[in-house]
């Protein structure tokens, strides 16, 4: 098969290319059943190992999902945008918000998998936090199920001389959760610092997100400062990438 420039790509990526433009353009909407190897091979008149390869680059890029014994369907996972700025407004997890309520609508979230335990910082973290490597810190660990679907895999840490014996340490933070208990110690952040990053994930990873073969995960991580400049909790959070639209929106 050859582009309208010459250049000659293998046959799969073609028919892929064609699925992909018809599941962009609605013809395959969300949740539908694209053609099965059996109606790609006589529609292309291709080798079954071609037809699978075509689908398999569907399901590697996130558009599509296999189903045991039904087939493989278009995505219908609605993704999430994450508006990075207006999210970690003071005047939303001040007021007891989460910093999740204005982008998950009416959709159904769930926290799960918490995990709350006091370490050592470690070189790396200590760092971000101005603290000695030897220096105990509060690691908060969960993940985050949107419909259904594990979106988000975050792990907080924060100064453990500085939370102990405080609502951060439960699993349940209370309203406006982290950042409105700090608040509450006299600490409230003012200030953030977000770092982004992409990569394949690792197999656990893999596992605890249920991702598709050859989908990427978004690093973000996040540290808070108090208004003397303090960096008092570091976030690191691993994001499904097909999952999320990352939006930011500012003035020139």
């Amino acid at each position: 098969m050859t582009d309208q420039d010459g250049t000659r790509r293998p046959k799969y990526q073609r028919i892929a290319d064609e699925l992909r433009t018809a599941i962009q353009s609605g013809a395959f909407a969300p949740g539908d059943r694209l053609p099965g190897e059996n109606d790609l091979m006589s529609t292309y008149e291709v080798a079954r190992m071609t037809a699978r390869q075509a689908l398999a680059v569907l399901r590697g890029e996130g558009l599509t999902e296999a189903r045991k014994g039904a087939g493989v369907f278009v995505r219908a996972f609605r993704p999430l945008r994450r508006r990075g700025i207006p999210r970690l407004a003071g005047e939303g997890w001040g007021g007891g918000r989460s910093v999740w309520a204005s982008e998950v609508e009416n959709r159904t979230l769930v926290v799960d998998q918490i995990v709350v335990s006091e370490e050592e910082a470690g070189t790396r973290v200590a760092g971000a936090l101005n603290l000695a490597p030897h220096d105990p810190v509060c690691v908060r660990s969960r993940r985050f199920v949107l419909d259904d679907k594990p979106v988000l895999l975050s792990v907080s840490y924060l100064s453990a001389e500085l939370v102990r014996g405080t609502p951060i340490v439960r699993a349940d933070t209370g309203p406006g959760g982290t950042y409105a208990r700090l608040s509450d110690l006299g600490h409230r952040p003012v200030h953030f610092r977000e770092e982004i990053r992409c990569r394949m994930p690792t197999a656990d990873e893999s596992d605890r997100l249920t991702l598709p073969p050859g989908t990427p995960v978004v690093l973000i991580g996040r540290t808070a400062f108090t208004e003397p400049g303090r960096p008092v909790e570091l976030n690191e959070m691993t994001l499904d990438a097909s999952s999320y639209i990352l939006e930011y929106d500012f003035d020139a």
